[in-house]
């Protein structure tokens, strides 16, 4: 199995309802690791690892709720699909407001729970690829000098060169030859894509 395929994360205390949640993942191709409990599933989770979680909301020990506090304090981590049963539904209403995509009520129907594990699946391969473009951005931008981001700072704010040069006490020539630096380095077709790429590195 591909490193990057997704993994259907189980988490849940009840063994039969983790076979039965496996097997149904199984039966249409999907990956699947289960854990008895968010301890277990805290000491194997590896960030890098793509796919959904899905979580009994109350079980012993560490519940479904304090398992999303611990995972929000992560950079990046699988969606969350909790299980439920009907007297949980406030917790798990609280649950979505903290981040869950979903919450499905026992007994649950096999394809709604299906397809909520595909939208957060495409939701998981987006986030990752979100923070794999932002990556790129910091990497490229750490490797411009001192002045050159200076420069960028002063371009993106809408400065013209001869201002810049002004304020920096530089030559019209140097300022030209550090935007097209910056431009190069940022991988930047543009100076509105200039901009975009350090609007989403502030936001990120």
């Amino acid at each position: 199995m591909e490193q990057n395929s997704p993994t259907i994360f189980i988490v849940d205390d009840d063994e039969e309802v983790r076979n039965a949640l496996q097997l149904l993942m199984q039966s249409v191709g999907l990956t699947v690791a289960c854990y008895a409990s968010a301890l277990e599933f805290l000491q194997a989770f590896d960030a890098s690892r793509p796919g959904c979680l899905v979580a009994d909301i109350r079980m012993p020990g560490m519940s479904g709720i304090e398992l999303q506090e611990q995972l929000n304090g992560e950079p990046i981590h699988p969606p969350i699909i909790f299980i439920t049963g009907h007297g949980d539904v406030p917790m798990a209403v609280r649950a979505v407001k903290a981040g869950a995509i979903d919450f499905i009520e026992k007994p649950f129907n096999d394809q709604v729970l299906l397809d909520s594990v595909h939208r957060a699946i495409q939701m998981d391969a987006k986030q990752r690829g979100e923070a794999s473009r932002l990556s790129d951005i910091r990497e490229r931008f750490n490797q411009l000098t001192p002045r050159e981001r200076e420069v960028l700072n002063l371009v993106i704010a809408g400065r013209r060169n001869k201002n810049i040069s002004q304020e920096l006490g530089i030559t019209l020539s140097t300022v030209e030859a550090h935007r097209a630096r910056v431009m190069e380095k940022m991988e930047a077709d543009s100076l509105s894509h200039l901009m975009r790429m350090m609007l989403s590195l502030e936001q990120g």
